[in-house]
């Protein structure tokens, strides 16, 4: 059982929370009636302030509306008061531009179309909404006045900053300067850069909003006139330049340096300094015209719509083109005349102007890319000319050396070299520096049938154009050889002229091996074995032969210092008057013909101190043993009571009157 404390203790613990409970119930109730009457009073007021808010709507609805139709009013009185002040302007137009649009644009181009745009603007106003106005011609008028003020400032610019670009500058542009690695470009400036932005604006204004495009032909005739005068510039400079410094440019050879000119090699036969002059300035002016010309397209595509700029262009150079293809005509002219005469070095004038023309052809095409056919197919068709009076004056030079005349007084008395070997030679040397050139240009005549050289199938297609250069080299191989055998031939037959037979083989060893040391000397002997594999050996044989022949001259000296008809005697005995005489004729024959061999040779020539030398060794010694060995057996016969007489020279003197052969000035 539970002790009667604890229970008392725990009634009294409930009693505690229950009085606590009822206190807690009573504030809660009390709290909730103050609740309800701040509701209510609440309530009241909301629907107090919810009535007067829909007495304050009903007022103020009507007076917003008011207002806002109030502002739309004024809104379109504005509107309709700037519209009318937009309008009234165009009819002010034509005054308030009146000035600007008469002291023109030069110096303030931005004001000046700003000006036009307002003059623009009033012209499509007063089409749509008032056609008939006169107002619409005032201002039509005005637009056509500006625009062509436009215009003129357009041609005042172009014209009056177009100048032609200064000679050293385009000698910089074309020259090549083979120390550097990487070139730079050297660049023309036509027009200052300010002139050049008002340009290029003027342009897109006149295609834009003028309609119009005469303006592309005042570029084209003026920029053509600067880029014409701009090679004439170049040529007379070049052309005072080599006159007063005596050296000349060439860019179809590289320099070492922009500033500074390379001697030209020696000259060619036939040309004298002023044509050769004409050749450099015609090479360069082609330089020239290439670099300028793309210069003049670059500042063109900043200026001339895309659509108008290869038709402008073909336009603005044909001037400076058909000047340069003339006077390449004037070039094969000449040389065509020169070949009707038979001056035959007038060709190569031809291959120094060929030769760079093809150099340059790729990035000649590459300029005239997009231009009409006539202007693309000019060069092509000077080039085709030149190769073709090329070919000619080199299949005739050929004839000519075959078909050179014997005449006795062009004959060289003294046997040495004649002209036409020299001539021919020459000729061929030079030839040597345009190998390239000169085999296309024998390929490009297909003269391969000429020379009966097989064709390679992959060396060869439908046009003389694709052939290897392996196959032009051998073809101008052929016509080297060609050329050499005409000039063997001939020469054989000048040969006969000489009534003497040793001089006819004195000739013709002296122009055998001067044409063999000739070709050794040019490497041409390099070209002719392409063809001629054993060509140098069979120079030799021939030379080899001519001296053999010469020296069968001296048997007729020699004969009379041989054992035939030597009488037969004991030493001591007494010599018949028959055998007394017969070695007084050999002695007398022997002092004879030396005289008279030494006398006549003496004034012969052999012009490779090598090869006289040798000739007169090789003569000398044959002589001199023979002598020796005559007199030896002379020597205790007692043939004459004046041995003086007969025996007129010793061993020593005969060698040294051989050693004066082929010496004029002895």
């Amino acid at each position: 059982m539970i002790p009667t404390e604890d229970a008392s203790a725990r009634k009294r613990e409930i009693e505690e929370k229950l009085k606590q409970e009822q206190e807690t119930l009573s504030f809660i109730r009390e709290n909730l009636e103050k609740s309800d009457q701040q509701t209510k009073g609440m309530v009241s007021i909301l629907s107090s302030f919810e009535s007067r808010l829909m007495q304050l709507e009903n007022s103020i609805i009507p007076v917003h509306k008011q207002t806002e139709n109030l502002q739309r009013l004024q809104e379109n009185v504005d509107k309709t008061l700037s519209c009318m002040d937009h309008v009234i302007s165009y009819y002010h137009v034509a005054k308030d531009t009146d000035r600007i649009i008469r002291e023109g644009p030069t110096g303030r181009l931005d004001e000046y179309l700003a000006c036009i745009a307002k003059i623009q603007k009033a012209v499509e106003y007063f089409q749509d909404n008032n056609p008939d106005s006169p107002e619409l011609n005032t201002v039509k008028a005005r637009f056509e006045k500006g625009k062509e003020l436009l215009e003129a400032e357009f041609r005042s610019l172009l014209t009056r900053y177009s100048k032609p670009v200064p000679p050293i500058l385009i000698l910089d542009a074309i020259s090549v300067d083979e120390e550097l690695e990487v070139q730079d470009d050297v660049v023309l400036e036509h027009l200052p850069e300010a002139v050049l932005q008002d340009i290029i604006c003027i342009a897109g204004w006149l295609v834009e909003y003028g309609r119009n495009q005469d303006f592309m032909n005042v570029y084209f005739q003026i920029r053509s006139n600067q880029l014409d005068r701009s090679i004439k510039g170049l040529k007379d400079h070049f052309r005072k330049t080599s006159a007063s410094s005596g050296v000349l440019y060439s860019p179809a050879v590289q320099t070492k340096r922009k500033d500074t000119p390379t001697k030209k090699a020696p000259k060619r036969p036939g040309k004298d300094d002023v044509l050769d002059v004409e050749i450099d300035s015609y090479i360069h002016s082609i330089s020239a015209f290439v670099k300028l010309a793309q210069s003049e397209y670059a500042l063109l595509a900043e200026i001339i719509p895309e659509h108008h700029q290869k038709k402008t262009f073909d336009s603005l150079i044909q001037e400076a083109l058909d000047n340069l293809m003339l006077e390449g005509d004037n070039i094969v002219s000449a040389a065509r005349r020169a070949i009707m005469r038979h001056d035959y070095s007038a060709v190569l004038t031809i291959f120094p102007i060929l030769r760079h023309l093809k150099m340059n052809k790729a990035e000649f095409d590459s300029t005239l890319q997009g231009t009409a056919a006539s202007t693309k197919n000019k060069l092509p068709t000077l080039i085709t000319s030149m190769e073709t009076i090329g070919a000619k004056a080199l299949e005739e030079f050929a004839d000519s050396i075959k078909n050179d005349p014997d005449k006795e007084y062009n004959m060289p008395k003294d046997g040495t070299v004649h002209e036409l070997t020299s001539n021919a030679i020459l000729f061929l040397q030079q030839l040597l520096d345009f190998h390239e050139t000169a085999g296309a240009m024998l390929a490009s005549q297909v003269l391969g049938d000429t020379y009966n050289i097989p064709l390679d199938p992959r060396e060869t297609s439908s046009s003389a154009s694709s052939y290897t250069s392996e196959f032009n080299k051998r073809l101008l191989s052929t016509y080297i050889c060609k050329v050499l055998g005409n000039l063997q031939l001939n020469l054989l037959s000048k040969s006969k002229v000489y009534e003497d037979s040793a001089l006819s083989a004195i000739f013709l060893h002296n122009n055998y091996n001067y044409t063999l040391k000739s070709l050794e000397k040019s490497e041409l002997i390099q070209l002719v074995t392409v063809t001629q594999k054993k060509a140098e050996s069979s120079y030799r044989e021939l030379i080899e032969q001519q001296i053999q022949m010469y020296q069968n001259s001296w048997l007729k000296v020699t004969e009379h210092l041989t054992n035939r008809n030597m009488p037969v005697f004991q030493p001591g005995a007494k010599l018949k008057d028959k055998e007394r005489q017969v070695i007084k004729d050999k002695f007398k024959g022997f002092n004879e013909g030396l005289e008279e061999l030494c006398k006549i040779q003496k004034g012969w020539a052999i012009p490779d101190k090598e090869q006289r030398d040798f000739i007169r060794q090789a003569q000398r010694r044959v002589v001199s043993e023979a002598y020796r060995a005559f007199l030896h057996r002379c020597a205790n016969i007692s043939f004459t009571k004046n041995p003086e007489k007969y025996h007129k020279y010793r061993p020593e003197e005969v060698e040294e009157m051989i050693e004066k052969l082929f010496d004029t000035s002895a």
